[in-house]
Order: structure tokens, then sequence, then C-alpha cells
């Protein structure tokens, strides 16, 4: 059985291009050359996709790292603990 958790790592894993086991949560554009402007936008969307939610414009701006995408999750009911 795959994990949110899985495949929140998964998802972020193939869109940055990096390891999964690379990804914690003080991930973020800053210390992430692959996630760029164009990456963000994709994430969103591949996140909504994945997830089956919708995030308002407030929620994609308070993102700043892999942490925040959690706790947006988190607050549409995603339950992410293993």
């Amino acid at each position: 059985m795959t994990t949110n958790n899985h495949k929140l790592l998964n998802l972020l894993s193939k869109v940055l291009d990096v390891a999964p086991g690379s990804i914690s949560d003080a991930t973020s554009p800053e210390n992430t050359d692959a996630w760029d402007s164009y990456n963000a936008l994709v994430l969103v969307s591949e996140l909504e996709s994945e997830f089956n939610v919708s995030f308002g414009m407030d929620e994609v701006y308070a993102v700043k790292c892999v942490g925040d995408i959690r706790l947006a999750l988190e607050r549409h009911g995603i339950n992410l603990i293993e």
C-alpha cells in the first residue's frame, strides 16, 4: 500500500528531479536548484491532481518549503502520517 507520504515524496522527487530520500521538510527553492518558478507551478498542479484538492492563491504563495506543502495538504484533510 502506498501511503500519502510516499505519494508526496515520489511526486516531489519526480518534479524536482531529486532522490526521495533527500527530501525533508526543509527542502525549499533556496536549497533545491530545480525548484524554480516553473516547477513551483508544476508542483501545484501535480499536488492538486494527485491528492484531489484545490489550493487557493494565498496557500500557493504561503509555501516556502516542503513542510509548508505538508501543512497545506493536512488542512485539506490529507493524512500524511505513515
